[in-house]
């Protein structure tokens, strides 16, 4: 019997239209995951999970990151088996225009020790 082929991975991005302001807020409330927002604009590209500096367990990072997803802040997608994030200024200005420049740039200059991610 043949085997199954396999589908790509794929992952749920939603559209900003369905982000609302709260979402946005409760995500960046926490700082880890604002620590996340500033390594991604300080590496001024997409990074992999693997890659960002941060002071959790794997498990603890993958909810992080589910959060700032589903709140529209970073877009998710795979490159073969590693998954790849990028920040959605574009997609998010739309809604809440400045809203996540205002809190990049403020995440930014309230860490000063952020480690760029490599």
């Amino acid at each position: 019997m043949a085997r199954p082929k396999t589908s790509p991975r794929t992952v749920d991005n939603p559209p900003a239209a369905e982000v609302t302001l709260q979402q946005f807020l409760e995500a960046v409330a926490d700082p880890v995951r604002r620590s996340m927002i500033a390594q991604l604009a300080v590496a001024g590209r997409d990074l992999s999970c693997g890659t960002f500096d941060l002071p959790v367990s794997r498990s603890t990072a993958t909810h992080h990151f589910n959060v700032l997803r589903e709140a529209g802040i970073i877009r998710q997608h795979y490159e073969g088996t590693t998954k790849i994030n990028s920040l959605r200024p574009g997609d998010l200005d739309g809604r809440f225009p400045g809203l996540l420049a205002a809190v990049v740039d403020a995440c930014v200059r309230e860490s000063g020790r952020v480690a760029a991610a490599t």
